[in-house]
């Protein structure tokens, strides 16, 4: 068993054994995802966690986690990663979008599509109370736990499910994109999209993007299996696999601090401009970070992959 040997000793392992290795922990872990989303069988979920955390635990920790490998993650590594992946991102993103758009004009504009999407009751509730007051409804570490769990779900679904042709990607992306087009349109309606707006914004920025990340590497793994060039597929899905894994390992810091902004920023005692500037200063340094760094990485020949060395010397 690949995992097993693998354990033992990870340089035993030839090349195209360690492809097939992250071929199949990409391949349970969108089985995982779609149990717990779909089924309703315990002893399965419970299986498949299990073999996914065994099958992580090598694929994650076949290289030796020194200080200097850390600093390349964050510098090169990651940044590559998400740079190589930037027009699938960008669809990503646009679908989201677009889902977002369509649902929030639609209930803005029209009375009709307000009055059915609630009892006004409810909506009165949610629009007056309910929206707001989750934002303080526990301690700002708790909260900030719960919020990178929640985050993290959605961007493993966004993720791991891509390897079915991408289609589960977009519909995460889709469901997501109208959720939160919901709420906006709602506010809208009723004249008071500043709440709405300033309660999203601060962490929003930050948490969106990682989604959007997360789409785009599971829309590369779906691209992979759909048109896999002159590879084959399993080649193909490991080599996005790979980099899929880095990006998955980067955004868990990502979905990270983002939880600590709709913990501790998002409902704080502060005027509008400090928490939504403080949300828009640490997006602008994430993004920056990862623009500036990966476009470097790309230049010395990086994708991001796991393993990967540069072909050229960095410029001086």
């Amino acid at each position: 068993m690949l995992v097993a040997r693998a354990a033992r000793d990870p340089r035993a392992l030839a090349a195209d054994e360690v492809d097939e290795l992250v071929r199949l922990h990409l391949t349970v872990s969108s089985q995982l995802s779609t149990a717990r989303t779909h089924l309703d069988d315990p002893e399965l979920t419970a299986a498949l966690s299990r073999r996914v955390a065994r099958s992580a635990a090598v694929v994650h920790g076949t290289r030796p986690r020194t200080w200097r490998t850390v600093v390349q993650g964050v510098t090169r590594t990651f940044p590559a990663a998400v740079w190589h992946a930037r027009l699938p991102i960008a669809v990503s993103t646009l679908v989201f979008a677009a889902s977002f758009a369509v649902m929030a004009v639609w209930l803005a504009l029209s009375p009709e599509a307000v009055e059915a999407s609630a009892p006004e009751e409810v909506r009165r509730a949610y629009l007056e109370e309910d929206f707001e007051a989750y934002y303080s409804s526990e301690p700002g570490t708790a909260f900030a736990a719960r919020v990178f769990t929640n985050n993290a779900a959605v961007g493993a679904m966004a993720f791991g499910m891509g390897v079915a042709w991408g289609l589960p990607t977009l519909y995460v992306l889709v469901l997501n994109g109208v959720n939160v087009g919901l709420a906006a349109g709602l506010f809208h309606a009723a004249g008071d999209a500043v709440t709405f707006w300033t309660l999203i914004l601060p962490h929003g920025m930050l948490e969106l993007t990682a989604v959007f990340i997360a789409g785009g590497a599971g829309l590369r793994l779906g691209w992979a299996v759909l048109a896999p060039g002159e590879r084959t597929r399993t080649a193909a899905l490991a080599e996005e696999g790979r980099r899929a894994v880095v990006i998955v390992l980067g955004l868990v810091v990502v979905f990270a601090v983002a939880g600590l902004l709709e913990g501790y920023v998002t409902a704080a005692p502060w005027p509008t401009w400090a928490r939504v500037g403080t949300g828009a200063v640490v997006w602008a340094a994430v993004v920056g970070w990862i623009v500036v760094a990966g476009r470097r990485a790309a230049a010395e020949g990086l994708t991001g992959a796991l393993g990967e060395r540069p072909t050229t010397r960095p410029a001086t």
